[in-house]
């Protein structure tokens, strides 16, 4: 029951209002960054020639570094939106009129953003720095061949400096192969030629290290040193090929960004790190940490731009809410770039950015909460109305002219 008292019909209503736009919000900002890199990433997949699958299995490593940006703009975009539209429905009026301040409205946001922080906190902390690992793995592994790439079409591809092999055409996803040239050479100068309509690569259980490419319907011309070429025909031959030797990609941790939050608080203060890594681990440290407790200031924020002036429906607070979050975001990674070559300590390049952004937050919010009539971006909100004032001005002196055909 204390728990059902808590809760009120009010905070339910501001959950409802909050949950839909800031799920869409995720959703859309994820989409939008996944959509980009996608296409990217099958262009490199088609240039290394590579299976399709791996460009979805990338996609999926990128996924947490995405959501780290995404699921704070959907919190702020979400709270902002919902007292936006209890603002010009004048709801919000009503409810501040009952004695429901804004300080206790956010309740049910800031309980929204505190389990959004602990998701976050997991995602930065722990999610990113292996998803970024195994990225760069599945990197390695195209470019290397690891992951099985094909052959590609129509080009000549070398094979243990002594295998060229040449395919016309691919078919079932590289199992039925047409129009084979290969040149097999030995170390005695022996040269093999050989041409066969279709073929296909087997595996070897014993022997991992070599496949079999069973060739069909083809002709072997064999030159020897001083001695006159022979010309075969066979209807079925077997040709082993030696794979080439992939190395094995590098262990974990060899970048700042790959290491787990445990990691990075025992080589941030380890006597046994060098000077350079205890500097990376704790700049990386630091901005992750920044970036997670940033999202406690976000519902202020948001309600800060959310009002607009009276008898104004002015979006303005929400063009000014991204670019701030975005910029923020940038100094974040520009600071840490400064701490990790050791020009500023991460308490200056990090920290004292956020200390005055959580000033100015703070601020704002005074001025919408506590400021009678007193507006956040109230300057801004003057010069966009006289800006378009102007603009309507123009329009109507410089009337568009139509000329009717006789």
């Amino acid at each position: 029951m204390p728990a059902l008292k808590f809760i009120t019909a009010t905070d339910r209503y501001i959950f409802r209002l909050v949950v839909m736009p800031m799920m869409a919000v995720f959703v859309i900002a994820a989409s939008l960054l996944v959509l980009d890199k996608m296409r990217k990433l099958f262009d490199f997949v088609a240039t290394e020639g590579g299976p399709v699958s791996v460009v979805f299995r990338m996609l999926a490593n990128l996924l947490p570094e995405y959501a780290s940006l995404a699921i704070p703009l959907g919190l702020m975009l979400g709270i902002l939106l919902a007292f936006r539209k209890l603002a010009i429905s004048s709801e919000l009026d009503v409810m501040r009129a009952v004695g429901l301040g804004y300080t206790r409205l956010l309740r049910v946001p800031y309980m929204i953003t505190i389990a959004l922080m602990g998701v976050n906190l997991v995602i930065v902390g722990y999610l990113q720095p292996l998803s970024r690992y195994y990225y760069e793995q599945l990197q390695y592994q195209l470019r290397s061949g690891a992951l099985g790439a094909s052959i590609k079409v129509g080009e000549f591809t070398t094979l243990k400096d002594r295998v060229a092999l040449r395919i016309e055409q691919s078919r079932d996803e590289g199992r039925e192969l047409i129009g084979i040239f290969a040149r097999v050479a030995d170390a005695k100068g022996q040269v093999l030629s050989i041409s066969a309509r279709e073929g296909k690569f087997m595996a070897l259980k014993d022997n991992p290290d070599t496949i079999i490419l069973r060739l069909s319907d083809g002709q072997i011309i064999q030159d020897v040193p001083k001695v006159s070429p022979r010309v075969l025909s066979f209807t079925r031959h077997d040709l082993p090929i030696d794979l080439p030797s992939v190395e094995k990609f590098r262990q974990r941790g060899g970048k700042e960004r790959e290491y787990i939050l445990p990691e990075l608080l025992r080589l941030g203060w380890s006597g046994n790190a060098t000077a350079v890594v205890r500097r990376e681990t704790r700049a990386s440290l630091n901005y992750r940490l920044v970036e997670v407790i940033m999202m406690l200031m976000m519902p202020l924020l948001a309600v800060a731009l959310a009002v607009p002036p009276k008898r104004s429906t002015s979006a303005l607070g929400v063009f000014v809410a991204i670019v701030m979050l975005v910029a923020y975001h940038k100094v974040n990674e520009y600071g840490q770039s400064v701490a990790v070559l050791g020009r500023m300590g991460p308490l200056v390049a990090l920290w004292l950015p956020f200390g005055l952004f959580t000033g100015l937050i703070v601020w704002m919010y005074y001025r919408v909460a506590y400021v009678p009539g007193g507006q956040a971006i109230g300057a801004l909100e003057r010069f966009a109305a006289d800006l378009v004032k102007r603009l309507k001005k123009l329009s109507r002196r410089h009337p568009r002219r139509v000329v009717l055909a006789s």
